[in-house]
């Protein structure tokens, strides 16, 4: 477990609650699929895939039980130390900006600078990168949603894309 502490008592186990959560999900997911209706492999119901991602999931999660259960694992309290929240809070604020900006500047405008943004306050990136990275993945991503899978892009007030 590398330096982590192991937890004394089965309830303060992490990966046991994080398996019990995900075995709870996986149960949903089955419910739901069940709920869709399954239909047959020659002629799959709307809950064919969701049915059998749920079964999956309910074998990770037991498998992470089972983990925790046999060689423990760490408590919740060294899952949070020296936690760093700086980047991120940032990557968080930048993408509800990016929201409320796409609709009234458009895609292109709202995502050339988010992408300067993540580029250069993230992980810094140099200048000589940053701006062709910064324009050219944007518009790579605009003219294959745009032109070649005609999705509908907000264009902003200045009708740019």
């Amino acid at each position: 477990m590398n330096g982590q502490t192991k937890a004394p008592s089965k309830l303060n186990n992490s990966e046991l609650w994080g398996g019990l959560i995900g075995l709870a999900l996986g149960v949903f997911v089955i419910w739901s699929g069940l709920k869709l209706k399954l239909g047959t492999i020659n002629d799959p119901g709307s809950g064919y895939v969701l049915f059998y991602t749920g079964i999956l999931m309910c074998v990770f999660a037991a498998t992470i039980i089972a983990a925790a259960i046999t060689e423990g694992g760490p408590t919740f309290a060294s899952r949070w130390q020296d936690a760093r929240w700086t980047k991120p809070l940032l990557v968080i604020l930048c993408l509800i900006a990016f929201s409320f900006a796409l609709e009234p500047l458009g895609f292109l405008l709202s995502a050339i600078p988010l992408m300067v943004l993540l580029l250069r306050a993230i992980d810094p990136v140099r200048w000589s990168l940053t701006i062709p990275l910064a324009v050219l993945t944007p518009l790579g991503v605009w003219w294959v949603l745009k032109r070649l899978l005609l999705i509908q892009l907000p264009s902003g007030i200045f009708e740019i894309g």
